[in-house]
C-alpha cells in the first residue's frame, strides 16, 4: 500500500471530522492525561486494518504507544483482542471514529473475499474486485480484497482497456472499438472486451481481445462458448454471480470471476473500542 497517500487520505477524513475542533473531549479533558484504547472483533472472519490503526493514531500524536494483536489476513473470531493503543485521550477520542469507521469497512471486505475464494476450492477459477468501490476509498477496498486472498482488477480507468457495450455501442462493432484502441496504445496495456452473444465472442476473439469477459451468462453458457477461445485469451464471468451460484461458475472452467459485491454492499464488521483511563473500569464506547 502507498504509505504516503494513505496518510494524505487519513488527514482529509480527519480535517472533515474535527474541522476546528473536537467540542466534547477537548473541552472535557485535558491535553496532559491518558487513556487506553483496546479494539475487539465482535464478529468472526478477517481481521484488516492494522496499518489504518498505526498510521492513524500516530498522525494524531507521535508519542503513541500502540501494540497490534493481529495483523492483515488473520481469522478472528467475536471477543478477539486486536489491538492496544495508549496515549494522550483527547486524540484517542478523535481518531476514534475515523479510525473504527474504516477497519470495520475494510474487514467486511476481507471476510467476505474469503468466503468468495473458499467457494472456488478445487477449482481453476481466481476471485477479483470490480471498480464498484466507495469513492475516495478504492486503494483501501482493493487492499483488503488482496488481504482476502483474491486479486485487483483494474485499478481505474488508466491502467487497463475495458471495452463495455456502451463502447461498443458508440464505436459501431466490438471490431471497431478493438481496432481503435489497439492502434493507440502501448504494448503493456491489455485490451479487455464484454460480451453476451455467441457472435460477440466470436468477433472479440478475431478483432484481437487480450481478455474476454462473459457478462451476465449461465455457467451452462460459458462452459459451452469457452472451447471457441484461443488459449492465450484470458477469461472472465462477472454479473449475477452470488455465493450461491459461485461455485457453479467457478467449476464452468472460467479463469476469472469479478464480484462487485466484494466493495459494493458488505455489512461492516462489528469492532468495538474500550476506553480505559487510569484506575476507571473499561467503558464501551459506541
Amino acid at each position: 500500500m502507498n504509505i504516503i497517500k494513505l496518510e494524505e487520505m487519513l488527514k482529509q477524513f480527519y480535517n472533515e471530522d474535527i474541522g476546528d475542533g473536537d467540542l466534547s473531549s477537548e473541552l472535557i479533558f485535558t491535553a496532559d492525561q491518558k487513556g487506553t484504547f483496546s479494539f475487539y472483533a465482535k464478529d468472526s472472519g478477517i481481521f484488516c486494518g492494522a496499518l489504518i490503526i498505526e498510521h492513524g493514531f500516530l498522525l494524531l500524536d507521535s508519542s503513541m504507544d500502540i501494540i497490534l494483536h493481529k495483523k492483515d489476513g488473520d481469522a478472528v473470531n467475536t471477543g478477539d483482542l486486536l489491538a492496544i493503543v495508549k496515549g494522550p485521550l483527547q486524540k484517542l477520542l478523535i481518531g476514534e471514529r475515523v479510525i473504527l469507521n474504516l477497519i470495520q469497512r475494510m474487514s467486511a471486505i476481507a471476510t467476505a473475499t474469503n468466503l468468495a475464494v473458499r467457494e472456488t476450492a478445487g477449482t481453476g477459477a481466481k476471485i477479483c474486485d470490480t471498480r464498484k468501490t466507495i469513492p475516495g476509498l478504492r486503494m483501501l477496498d482493493k487492499y483488503a480484497v488482496r488481504v482476502g486472498g483474491a486479486f485487483n482488477h483494474r485499478s481505474g480507468l488508466y491502467d487497463a482497456i475495458m471495452l463495455k457495450d456502451n463502447h461498443i455501442a458508440f464505436a459501431g462493432s466490438i471490431s471497431k472499438a478493438v481496432q481503435a484502441a489497439r492502434s493507440k496504445v502501448g504494448h503493456t496495456v491489455k485490451i479487455e472486451v464484454e460480451i453476451e452473444t455467441k457472435d460477440q465472442l466470436e468477433e472479440a476473439i478475431a478483432s484481437g481481445a487480450d481478455i474476454i469477459m462473459f457478462d451476465n451468462r449461465t455457467p451452462e453458457e460459458i462452459q459451452a462458448w469457452l472451447p471457441a477461445v484461443p488459449a492465450h485469451i484470458a477469461t472472465e464471468a462477472s454479473g449475477g454471480i452470488t455465493l450461491d451460484n459461485l461455485h457453479a461458475y467457478a467449476e464452468s472452467g472460467i479463469q476469472w470471476i469479478s464480484l462487485g459485491a466484494l466493495t459494493h454492499s458488505v455489512k461492516a464488521f462489528d469492532i468495538s473500542a474500550l476506553v480505559q483511563m487510569k484506575g476507571d473500569h473499561p467503558l464501551v464506547n459506541n
